[in-house]
């Protein structure tokens, strides 16, 4: 018995039968759909500060079960460190490519900047060129705003870092923030807003920032005149990676706890990121439910 051979369906008849089968059967382009979740952090390379970010992908692991999550670091130089030691971590464009392979067509794209500057607008700037260069290719790409965005966000954080103290600061300790900070943009106006609004709240709480405006040299006599002889030195960072290991609690002459040290103050380090705590990680899991920012499909145009 002789078998038929059918030739092989060419990409314009598949494309003419997947049409005619979505004009037919319009459930099946739901069936289709699929919600994916893209975090992109600054990154790190230091092994030890690894905890912070596991512990906010699992926050969304569990707030989204069965939803795929692509991480992204932006970070060229981290990328790189990483890639030395045989470990891959996908760059913005590059998470875009694999959410698309992935079938998702509506991403979820959230920030893990501490603040609206230079980096969050880069990331901005790089969705829409994306965007532009694939049209078509997300039928919806929300954009989740960084840590801190509203008053809300402040004071949930503030709420989060001082929850974690609970039992162990103890009376007249005053407490430390170090910051990233950064000369070029807005974030040095959103961390010297967090500095004004820990202040008021407690005269020994403090901020400075690594880069930027307001360095730790202008809080060392703010420490000084209160009289403070113990102080606790924490990272306002998502991980505590190298700023914290070595600019705040290193042991140069130049780090934070060596210059109080020398002051005559008792410097105790905490070490831990941001993203460990879950109130923070609380703050990302909402701006990611609640962002209205449809990169793919904006509601309105100018």
């Amino acid at each position: 018995m002789r078998h038929l051979r059918l030739p092989e369906p060419t990409p314009l008849l598949q494309s003419l039968v997947l049409a005619l089968l979505l004009l037919t059967q319009p459930g099946l382009v739901h069936a289709f759909e699929q919600s994916g979740i893209l975090p992109v952090a600054f990154g790190t390379s230091v092994d030890k500060a690894r905890s912070s970010p596991d512990d906010v992908g699992r926050a969304y692991e569990k707030a989204s079960p069965g939803n795929p999550i692509v991480w992204a670091y932006t970070s060229d130089i981290i990328r790189q460190k990483l890639a030395a030691r045989g470990k891959h971590v996908f760059s913005v464009r590059e998470a875009l490519d694999e959410c698309a392979r992935k079938g998702i067509t509506d991403l979820r794209v959230q920030s893990l900047h501490v603040s609206p500057g230079e980096e969050y607008s880069m990331l901005e700037r790089m969705l829409v060129r994306y965007l532009a260069e694939h049209p078509g290719i997300f039928r919806h790409l929300w954009l989740g705003h960084p840590l801190l965005w509203s008053v809300q966000d402040l004071d949930e954080v503030l709420a989060a870092i001082l929850s974690s103290l609970q039992g162990s600061r103890t009376p007249g300790q005053a407490l430390v923030l170090m910051g990233h900070g950064n000369n070029r943009g807005s974030e040095d106006l959103t961390l010297a807003c967090l500095a004004m609004t820990l202040n008021s709240r407690d005269p020994l709480m403090y901020r400075a920032s690594v880069a930027g405006g307001n360095s730790f040299a202008r809080v060392l006599p703010a420490l000084e005149q209160a009289k403070v002889s113990k102080v606790c030195l924490m990272p306002f960072m998502i991980v505590a990676g190298d700023h914290a290991r070595n600019d705040l609690a290193g042991p140069d002459k130049d780090s934070w706890a060596s210059q109080t040290g020398k002051r005559g103050m008792q410097a105790e380090t905490r070490l831990v990121g941001l993203g460990s705590l879950s109130g923070v990680q609380n703050v990302f899991l909402r701006h990611t439910r609640e962002s209205r920012d449809d990169l793919a499909t904006p509601r309105k145009s100018f």
